[in-house]
């Protein structure tokens, strides 16, 4: 009601205004725009000037509504992850940075106007809500060990940032119909993500690099920047699509190949044709295994260990027999082989994380209730990174952060078990 006042009185002010005032109004907002556009032209040259004036337009479309936000936000998420704002502002943002606080400034825009006036909350945000607060605890306990740079601070805040969509994310995805769009649109998003990663895979090696150059404007590394499996040629590619790394690149790919594996059995596939979900499902998976990234891979026979076991289980022969070929068939024996030598410890990467495992557990056994924090080192014979995520969140929040994350993923699965039936019930569920 409030809102629509605001809208008649503006109304009123803008018919009121003299024909004379409302020209000049107008022209010098011709004029204004004109001379920015020219200067854009002039510095930075019709290509980025035309691409600047693209995204200034979407963003403005983008502060009119939060569900463009939250698409947004997603395909930056997944096809740029690492682009930044071309041009220094205090600080230079990454285009995440600034999608996320777009979408989340207009979440905030529809409670101050009225447009929300309800939160939705569930179970696992309690646990979600003490682990953003152990964060700052630790954060601020660490802060006796070394003072944050612009960079942690930026990190740490976008961490904070990223966990408390829980809670909006639920508030906004509480009817099947929003639901199932966002399904559709990472589908499609991880799907685009994969075929890139494997064109610019079958790409010689130079003109790939090259190509990927081209992002270096947007805050991507410059230079040969493909990479092999243990930085030897001779031992093959591995694919890195626009993620630049490629075990960060499979955690993406195995998520959303596990999301996209139930649409192929569904009545209602969101993508409607059954076919063209296989078809998108095997891109991602051939990507998946091209990033060569054994850790992601497990997870996604994990993921589809559970999900045939849940619901699926009368394809448990099939997966079994898929399982049986991926291990015997000729093309995929150096995989296999990759994958056994990991577990053997025999191939040097893997020693190099044992090596890193093992002072990790020496940090952990001196700072186990809290970790050291984000911003410093209390030696200088320990360090926080590691190729593990829970022994760096051990790290860095310690034995008792790391329980209360579980905690909080346990109640997610718990509040998924409980719901189930719900969903089952409801057939675009």
């Amino acid at each position: 009601m409030a809102q629509s006042q605001a809208v008649e009185n503006f109304k009123s002010w803008v018919m009121s205004l003299d024909r004379n005032v409302m020209a000049i109004l107008v022209g010098l907002t011709i004029g204004i725009l004109g001379g920015i556009l020219g200067l854009l032209l002039v510095i930075v040259g019709p290509v980025i000037a035309i691409v600047l004036i693209v995204v200034i337009l979407g963003a403005l479309y983008v502060l009119t509504d939060v569900t463009p936000a939250l698409y947004g936000t997603m395909a930056i998420l997944v096809l740029l992850p690492y682009g930044a704002f071309p041009y220094k502002i205090v600080i230079t943002p990454t285009l995440l940075d600034l999608a996320l606080g777009a979408f989340v400034l207009v979440y905030i825009i529809q409670w101050v106007t009225g447009r929300r006036r309800n939160l939705t909350l569930v179970q696992p945000h309690i646990f979600i809500g003490l682990y953003l607060m152990w964060l700052i605890f630790a954060f601020m306990l660490g802060l006796r060990y070394g003072s944050p740079t612009t960079t942690v601070l930026r990190h740490f805040a976008e961490t904070i940032l990223s966990i408390s969509l829980a809670f909006v994310l639920v508030d906004l995805l509480s009817d099947t119909k929003t639901l199932r769009r966002l399904v559709l649109l990472v589908m499609v998003l991880v799907g685009v993500q994969a075929a890139m990663t494997v064109g610019l895979y079958l790409l010689n090696d130079e003109v790939a690099s090259q190509l990927l150059n081209y992002l270096v404007r947007i805050g991507y590394p410059g230079g040969f920047v493909i990479r092999y499996i243990e930085a030897t040629p001779a031992l093959g590619e591995r694919a890195i699509g626009t993620w630049i790394d490629p075990n960060s690149l499979g955690g993406l790919l195995a998520t959303g190949a596990a999301m996209i594996t139930p649409q192929v059995f569904s009545k209602q596939p969101v993508l409607k044709s059954r076919w063209l979900t296989f078809l998108v499902l095997g891109t991602v998976v051939l990507a998946l295994l091209l990033t060569s990234s054994r850790a992601s891979f497990l997870a996604y026979g994990v993921g589809l260990g559970v999900i045939v076991l849940l619901r699926y289980r009368r394809y448990i022969p099939y997966l079994m027999l898929a399982g049986l070929g991926f291990l015997f068939l000729p093309q995929t024996q150096t995989y296999v082989d990759r994958i056994f030598q990991a577990f053997r410890g025999e191939d040097l990467a893997t020693q190099m994380r044992v090596g890193e495992w093992t002072d990790s557990l020496t940090l952990i056994s001196r700072y186990p209730f809290a970790g050291i924090g984000f911003t410093g080192t209390p030696t200088n014979d320990v360090y926080t990174d590691v190729a593990n995520l829970y022994l760096i969140m051990a790290n860095q929040i310690g034995l008792t952060g790391v329980l209360i994350f579980l905690l909080a993923m346990g109640s997610v699965f718990y509040y998924a078990w409980q719901a189930r039936k719900k969903a089952h019930d409801n057939p675009e569920l």
